[in-house]
């Protein structure tokens, strides 16, 4: 079954994040202190670049911290320039 995506529509979440995917993750993420984020899925969205939305686990890094589930919405444009941390969002049961 394919799947195609309309520009500005979100795809579905993939489980299985690519290379691709992982490194626009880790550049963003680059720097970042004080809570710890670990991709599980990913969905995207077409824009004059690309629209990226990591559902992750979440771990503060201070003593007996909790985990929890966030979103985190990174916005790659086109080359040269780096992507970068657009929102991050709490997600609550």
């Amino acid at each position: 079954m394919t799947q195609t995506t309309m520009a500005g529509g979100w795809s579905q979440f993939r489980f299985e994040l690519s290379e691709s995917d992982r490194d626009v993750f880790n550049g963003a993420m680059h720097g970042l202190v004080g809570v710890g984020y670990k991709p599980l899925a990913v969905a995207t969205q077409v824009v004059a670049g690309l629209n990226y939305c990591f559902l992750c686990k979440a771990h503060p890094v201070y003593p007996k911290a909790e985990e929890y589930a966030a979103e985190v919405y990174i916005y790659a444009p086109p080359p040269p320039a780096a992507p970068h941390i657009s929102e991050i969002k709490l997600l609550v049961p």
